[in-house]
This record gives C-alpha cells, structure tokens and sequence, in this order.
C-alpha cells in the first residue's frame, strides 16, 4: 500500500478544493496503519438516461480511490431523484415519477462499469433508508438546520432576492443528501463544485449526529464540446460514453486545442509527468494538437466501447476525414432524424450553417456545399440517417453531422 502522503498527491490530481485537507491526510495515515479502508462516497441521481464524459470525472476519482486500496460506495439518489436537485436552478425543477428514477437508475448500474471496478463498488439506494422514516423523522431532521443558512445558498438567495418561488421540498434535497453521508458513515465524500454547499451540509449533520465530519474532494464541472458550459446532455455538447466508437473520436476531434487538454487532465489514465510532456510539446511544435487529440480520443474509445476499438475509430476518421483542406476543430450538430433519410437542405438548415431550407437549397444550387469533400448541386440530395457527414457550406463553415440517439 502507498503512504498516506502519496494517496494524497493522487487524490489531489484535477481536484479544485479538499475540505479539508489536513484532514485527509490524517485519515489516510490512520487507515495506513489500521489497514481499514476509508468509506468514500459518490452520489448520482439517475435524472437522465446516459452517463457522459462529465460524470466520467467523479468516476475516474472514484477508480483512483478503488487503486489506493479504499470503499467505494456508488449511492444512486433514487429517493432525491424525485425531489429534483435545486442546485443552478432558477426555477423550481419538474420531479421525476419513480418509473422514471428506477428505469435511469437501472442503466447507471450498467454503465458505471465501464470505469469502476465492478468487485470494489458497493451500490446503495437512499429510498433504502429514507422511505423508512416518518414524518417525525423528517420532522427531527429539517429541525437540524435553519431556513437562514439555506438561503445562503447562491441559488436560493437570488430566487428569494428575485421574489421567485423556492418550494419547501427543495429545502430537503441539501438535507437528505447530508443525511445520506450519516447513514453510510462516509469518511469521504466526492463531487463537483457546483455540489459545495450540499456536500457541506452533510459534514454539519454529521457533527450533529456525533460523527466524524467527512472530508470533502470536489472536483471541476467538465465544460462541453462548445468549451463555454458544463457539458450536459439538454445543451447538446455531450459525450455519451454509450456513443458508438467513431461518434467519440469524432466528437473529441471536434474539440479545441485548450479543451483538449483540459480533458487530457481530467479525463485521461496518462501520468502527469506525460500529460507535461504533451503540454511542452505543443508549445515548442514538437507535437502537432491534433496527433494528441487522436491519442486521446482514441484512448477514450478503448476505455468505453473495447480495447483495440480506438485505433480501428483512428483509421476510419484519418480515411474519410483527415484531410490538409479540413480544420482540426470542426463543431459536432446532433440531428434528429425524420424516417431514413432526410433532405440536405433541411439538414443545413437545422444545422444552423443556413438560415433557411431556401437559403440553404440557393447555396447548394450555387455550388457552395460539400459533403464529405464532394461537391453536390442537386438541391433534392438527400442523406442516409445511419450516417456522419462533414459539411462545408461556403468557404470557411464547417460542421460535422451526427444522428441523434
């Protein structure tokens, strides 16, 4: 086993911010000494049906923590499902039905796999333990805390500064989640910054409940393919690590060089000292970005789909797409198919590289599209729905197509 010291410089790798830190590091030489492995807990609620590269960073910290020697306890919010997380929410969030929770919750378990080791996770469910309490119990629990560090949440403060509507429930989803790390006894808890607060209400009911605080590892929201917001499904600037193989090659293709190597850092299994062997490299023109973008997209393949299928997902996209005449970053549009196939020009159109299906059939007729590098002027074309395209229309605007799932 390592020394507690070098867990900590590994648990400290992406991190953003340790609460706190001496902390750690007195737990970690404990459970050195005593070979008791700390309890480090992660919550997901199962709000969306697929797993993305974001969530895939709390899942990477989870597996370093899983190598190190700890539990890992992978809590599915089945029961704060249904509440709906306020977190960055300016209005009150739509609940989910618990069909929905249970059906969302069923392919995390599927999922989470390709990243945890399956033998080293413990699943938990809070509808466990939280649909045994009664009204008294929920009673006692909301009595631990006060409306006014509540609405220090930023959230929260500027709907009630706003004179927007805060529901009472809402107030319970930071309050169960703590009560979450009270029953699990979790010596750690992991979760992005965005999950401060909620994080640290589990430490104050800790306390409460004569426990050890729990130490907090909080990790960066992973900005999306648009390189502005968090990544997430409903912005469509996500990765699904369920994607076919070339669907991720080519959506990290489509990547920025600065992205790149943001995903690089908290995405790829590569040691630091060759992530700032890369870095050098880049900045001295020693390696060309986009040889380091296809060694990570490809090595995300083969961590998602299978191993070997990454350098397959290469040859294919340096086959049809790599070419001197197409740019490095080429923006990814999802398109949500009618039936088989569907007209070009509506294509553009939906693409957004064209106001219009009009204006987009003048440029085709006018010999300002490619796709795939090959002209076409018959404004009738149509697509095959099974297919990606890269589109160029006019001189400079490039898109690459892909089916929506």
């Amino acid at each position: 086993m390592l020394s507690a010291k070098e867990q900590l410089e590994i648990i400290k790798r992406g991190s953003v911010e340790i609460i706190l830190e001496d902390d750690l590091l007195k737990k970690l030489e404990k459970s050195v000494s005593s070979k008791k492995p700390l309890r480090v807990k992660t919550g997901f609620d199962p709000t969306a049906p697929d797993i993305h590269l974001g969530h895939t960073v709390l899942l990477n910290k989870m597996r370093q923590f899983q190598e190190l020697g700890q539990e890992v306890i992978f809590l599915i919010g089945d029961f704060t499902g249904m509440i709906g997380d306020p977190t960055g929410k300016s209005e009150t969030r739509k609940h989910l039905t618990k069909e929905e929770v249970l059906e969302n919750a069923r392919t995390y378990q599927a999922q989470i796999f390709k990243v945890l080791d399956p033998a080293k996770t413990k699943i938990v469910f809070n509808s466990e333990w939280m649909s045994k309490l009664g009204a008294d119990d929920v009673i006692q629990l909301a009595a631990k805390y006060t409306v006014a560090r509540m609405l220090e949440r930023e959230d929260f403060k500027k709907r009630y500064q706003a004179e927007l509507p805060i529901s009472i429930h809402e107030f319970l989803y930071p309050l169960i989640q703590g009560y979450d790390s009270v029953v699990l006894k979790a010596d750690v808890e992991l979760g992005g910054t965005d999950q401060r607060f909620n994080l640290l209400v589990g430490r104050e009911l800790q306390k409460e409940y004569g426990q050890v605080p729990q130490t907090l590892v909080l990790m960066p929201l992973l900005e999306g393919l648009d390189g502005v917001n968090k990544m997430s499904k409903s912005l469509g600037n996500y990765i699904g690590i369920n994607e076919p193989a070339g669907q991720i090659f080519g959506k990290v293709m489509s990547a920025s060089d600065d992205l790149m190597l943001r995903y690089y850092e908290l995405l790829s299994s590569i040691s630091l000292a060759e992530l700032e062997t890369i870095k050098k490299g880049i900045k001295s023109g020693s390696v060309h970005p986009m040889e380091a973008k296809k060694a990570l997209a490809a090595e995300l393949v083969d961590r998602f789909c299978a191993p070997g299928e990454g350098r397959k997902a290469r040859e294919e996209f340096e086959r049809v797409f790599s070419k001197k005449n197409l740019p490095d970053d080429i923006p990814v549009v999802e398109i949500a198919w009618e039936g088989g196939k569907m007209k070009l020009a509506k294509i553009i159109a939906l693409a957004g590289a064209a106001k219009s299906n009009s204006e987009a059939r003048r440029l085709i007729q006018q010999g300002a599209v490619e796709v795939n590098e090959k002209p076409v002027k018959d404004t009738d074309a149509e697509l095959l729905a099974s297919e990606e395209y890269i589109l160029r229309v006019g001189k400079k605007r490039f898109v690459r197509i892909v089916p929506k799932k």
